[in-house]
């Protein structure tokens, strides 16, 4: 197993971005609630030589510059099958939209899962690439990011269809 990491500078503050062979099993940021302990992430790799991490970087720099809308990245988070379950769901949220609890729970089969939901989407370990930010609460209330709310709103912001700047999505 070949596990590394590469730590990114942003407006957001410090991400890391930790890889496992060819595919990318975690992006925190540094404060982020439920991140492991920093040595499971391996060693620092420089960007520059690690080509799998180094268009992590690349890509994660375009969606914040908001010149990427989707990411095309191997990725695999480790986690049980309810879990990806709600992942999936949540890969399939296109930017500038969102989707509630709630809503998931339904598409699950089960309206009673809304905090089950809730509790997948915040073991998410890899945020922003499996945009858990565009997961809110009923009626479109800012709840809960394992980033903190103003990473939240701030990644909503940048989503943000500028047509609809006057129905905010929030």
């Amino acid at each position: 197993m070949n596990t590394r990491h590469v730590v990114v500078e942003t407006h957001l503050g410090s991400i890391t971005i930790v890889a496992e062979d060819e595919t990318i099993t975690g992006l925190y940021f540094r404060h982020h609630v439920r991140r492991p302990p920093h040595e499971t992430f391996g060693p620092e790799a420089a960007d520059s030589t690690d080509a799998l991490l180094g268009e992590a970087v690349r890509q994660l720099r375009d969606y914040l510059a908001g010149e990427r809308r989707q990411f095309d990245l191997p990725l695999a988070a480790e986690g049980d099958s309810f879990q990806h379950a709600v992942w999936d769901i949540v890969k399939s949220i296109q930017c500038g939209d969102t989707a509630t609890y709630g809503r998931i729970a339904r598409q699950l089969g089960d309206p009673g899962l809304a905090q089950k939901v809730g509790q997948a989407v915040g073991a998410n370990p890899l945020c922003i690439l499996v945009p858990c930010h565009r997961v809110v609460g009923a009626g479109g209330a800012l709840t809960g990011y394992a980033g903190g709310l103003k990473r939240k709103r701030a990644l909503l912001e940048l989503e943000e269809p500028p047509a609809r700047d006057a129905g905010r999505l929030f």
